[in-house]
């Protein structure tokens, strides 16, 4: 079953799923649920819509099957609603870790069926093992099948066969980092709102979002860099350590890629006032750095006075800068002229999660959807 793009009745029922999911009990716990809920406004949806005004006529390709990540719980959701909006029907693999965000949207979902059958019936939810029988079943009836994952994972799934018309858009293994201007940090009165935005960046998913920021690169002299970090990362500190909960395992896991990352490159490792925090002072940015990536709060960060001196390693691995007191023209300029293999969005600290239909490249609507033309 097909629909145009952003058909009315699809954009009303994601609106209803927007104020049941905004009552439903539990949900302030969780800012990515209500992120997500925000996202699903009619007038949100309807400022999305406006990018795709066009005579021509796009319908949906049919069915897709979405393959979400296991480690990000409200991805299934974004990617069901790409696939909605795109006029098609919905084959959604969710999690099948068990997290509180998946119930309260699936819970949501549950409760408006009645009353939006037509688009309901356009929506599957399933779950099942890595491996499985299913994904062949599913991928043979699969017009468009959209994988997140790992590289791994990728290669695992497309062993099973597709129509032959039918194609992956795949959202592969990434890295992003921060850019943030020192002088900056030094000349804010208060940085709670900015630890808040880097906290969601980074700690609400432990860092294994691609959108999370692994790198900080730090722009101005080295002194009054230091003087930038200090602030920074103490006012950052007594945000994150009311909030974060922190697990044993998790400091094992630092100090291995510690130890990793102190074989190939120089660095050292900053005083941390517990292991909730890791800061690694990295003199040389060496051009496998993503390989030394960690979770649950570690960070390399990197010194300069010209922001020309990452170009070397961005490469099509990494998808996010995020960024603090630099004019977002100064990063357009610098993306333009340094013809950077790598970068899909830059976005200020904060945002990194906030979800488009424009992701890792990928135009969603119009790589989900089909054009009809007319002579």
């Amino acid at each position: 079953m097909t629909d145009i793009i952003f058909s009315e009745k699809v954009i009303d029922y994601l609106n209803d799923l927007s104020s049941v999911l905004m009552k439903s009990r539990g949900v302030r716990q969780y800012p990515d649920v209500a992120t997500f809920a925000f996202f699903c406004r009619k007038s949100n949806i309807n400022s999305f819509a406006r990018r795709y005004q066009t005579e021509e006529i796009r319908l949906g390709r049919g069915t897709i099957l979405h393959i979400a990540p296991s480690n990000v719980p409200v991805n299934f959701a974004y990617s069901l609603v790409a696939g909605l909006l795109a006029g098609n029907s919905n084959i959604v693999r969710v999690p099948s870790k068990p997290f509180r965000q998946v119930d309260l949207i699936e819970n949501a979902i549950n409760t408006i069926a009645d009353n939006h059958k037509e688009v309901a019936e356009r929506v599957k939810l399933v779950r099942y093992e890595r491996g499985g029988i299913e994904t062949d079943r599913y991928s043979a009836i699969a017009n468009v099948r959209v994988i997140w994952g790992g590289d791994q994972t990728i290669a695992n799934i497309r062993q099973s066969p597709l129509p032959a018309r039918s194609f992956d858009i795949t959202f592969a293994d990434r890295y992003s980092l921060a850019v943030i201007n020192a002088q900056s940090i030094i000349d804010t009165d208060d940085l709670s709102k900015l630890s808040e935005g880097f906290y969601n960046d980074t700690y609400l998913f432990d860092q294994n979002a691609c959108t999370s920021p692994h790198l900080i690169v730090w722009l101005g002299k080295k002194d009054t860099v230091k003087i930038a970090q200090e602030k920074f990362w103490n006012t950052f500190y007594q945000y994150e350590k009311q909030r974060y909960e922190f697990q044993p395992i998790m400091g094992v896991d630092k100090l291995t890629a510690f130890y990793r990352q102190a074989i190939e490159t120089d660095i050292e490792k900053e005083r941390n006032p517990d292991n909730t925090l890791w800061r690694i002072d990295v003199t040389n940015l060496n051009k496998n750095i993503e390989q030394f990536r960690c979770t649950c709060g570690y960070f390399s960060e990197f010194v300069t006075e010209n922001i020309n001196e990452i170009t070397p390693i961005i490469d099509e691995k990494y998808q996010t800068i995020s960024y603090f007191g630099v004019e977002k023209e100064f990063l357009r300029n610098f993306v333009l002229e340094t013809n950077l293999k790598g970068i899909d969005r830059i976005v200020p600290v904060g945002k990194t999660m906030d979800f488009d239909l424009i992701w890792d490249g990928y135009d969603l609507i119009n790589s989900l959807s089909r054009c009809c033309s007319i002579e």
